[in-house]
């Protein structure tokens, strides 16, 4: 079956939180895919509304399957139904298991550069965030295992919260990276909650690795957070998943989601995570290699363009990390400048921490025609900045 991904969706009239914006602007920054839906999806969601009926709703066993069956067959990755719990997403989740596994002025270690998000969910809650900043050298991270485990062997340190594969780095973290964390947050006794909603992004070659297949010992202080939202596009319906194998540590963690009021699915998103875990798998295969192919092009740009702007070599993911440090040390005013300029919008690195202040992240997922306006946009607006 052939899907069309060329296909232009005006998403200004449908409360996007992405398209919300001037009629010249652009936006490529957000983690919000502008392709139609999988068509498995949208089916599903058509029989439900044909039900003409919304009342509450419960999980059903499906619903686990769907997630087990996925994983085993997708990347060969066991899991247990008496570890899954459902989640309205990835980022209530997250900070949900702060609240509830951590105490107030705890110190929770996070990898920088990261998802912004994730500062939110330590500081709104009133824990101290401690930034273990990741050695960058040409164009190359790699964590600083020395200061990381400096960071984890505090007392006041108690959760760890890794990325996995990494936004916005787009890195897939190999063995012995997971297995080095994990024994690290084995000595120290900190909890490992790792995000793992950019998997099914993975780049041809390359393997993405679960923690929940690293080791029986950190398995006893894992928290996996899991979802289709990311790479089926489906985050305005709130649905996600939550793994957690220490039956204390799964009621620690059910026990807070349903403080929290999270853990209750709205009428659409059972139905749309088991469609895309069922018969998504070719839409995603298509997805996948068109999104490669906006790589290339994006890739072959900034070498022919502007080769003094360094494309972070991605593993996953759809979205672009650019080293700018060549045109200016402040991308916060290089990219206000873009979008007052070009309409262009794209996401200033500082906001994602590390050495991001010289980075632009850029949302490569959408129609190619769209990509060559943004890369035209980016041209303009890139040489009156140099001027």
């Amino acid at each position: 079956m052939s899907y069309d991904f060329d296909q232009l969706i005006d998403r200004r009239q449908n409360n996007s939180y992405k398209w919300d914006i001037k009629e010249n602007e652009l936006p490529m920054w957000v983690a919000d895919m502008d392709f139609a839906t999988a068509p498995a999806i949208t089916e599903a969601l058509k029989s439900r509304l044909e039900e003409n009926a919304f009342g509450y709703n419960t999980v059903p066993e499906e619903f686990f399957a769907s997630f087990i069956n996925w994983w085993q067959d997708y990347h060969q990755v066991s899991m247990q139904k008496s570890g899954l719990m459902f989640c309205t997403g990835v980022v209530p989740a997250i900070s949900s298991i702060v609240r509830k596994v951590t105490e107030v002025n705890d110190n929770v270690v996070i990898l920088t550069p990261v998802y912004n998000i994730f500062f939110n969910s330590i500081l709104n809650n009133q824990r101290q965030v401690l930034a273990s900043p990741m050695s960058y050298h040409e164009g190359n991270y790699q964590i600083d295992f020395e200061d990381l485990e400096k960071k984890l062997a505090l007392k006041e340190t108690t959760l760890f919260i890794f990325c996995n594969p990494h936004n916005p780095i787009g890195k897939v973290w190999s063995q012995a990276d997971l297995e080095k964390i994990g024994a690290l947050c084995v000595k120290h006794q900190v909890l490992l909650l790792s995000d793992e909603i950019h998997c099914d992004l993975t780049h041809e070659g390359y393997q993405y690795r679960s923690f929940i297949d690293i080791s029986s010992a950190i398995s006893q202080q894992l928290i996996v957070c899991l979802a289709p939202t990311k790479a089926f596009n489906l985050a305005g319906l709130q649905t996600s998943a939550i793994y957690v194998e220490n039956p204390a540590l799964f009621e620690k963690v059910n026990r807070g989601i349903n403080t929290d009021e999270v853990a209750e699915p709205n009428t659409f998103a059972i139905q749309a995570a088991i469609a895309a875990f069922t018969n998504g798998r070719p839409w995603l295969e298509a997805l996948n290699s068109y999104l490669s192919q906006n790589r290339k092009i994006l890739t072959d740009f900034f070498k022919k363009r502007f080769p003094e702007i360094r494309l972070i070599e991605s593993q996953a993911t759809y979205l672009a990390w650019l080293d700018c440090s060549a045109l200016t040390k402040d991308t916060a005013d290089f990219c206000q400048f873009l979008r007052e300029t070009t309409g262009l919008i794209l996401s200033e690195g500082d906001i994602f921490g590390g050495n991001g202040q010289q980075f632009v992240r850029w949302n490569y997922a959408c129609p190619v025609s769209r990509l060559q306006d943004g890369l035209g946009r980016f041209e303009k607006g890139t040489r009156e900045f140099l001027l």
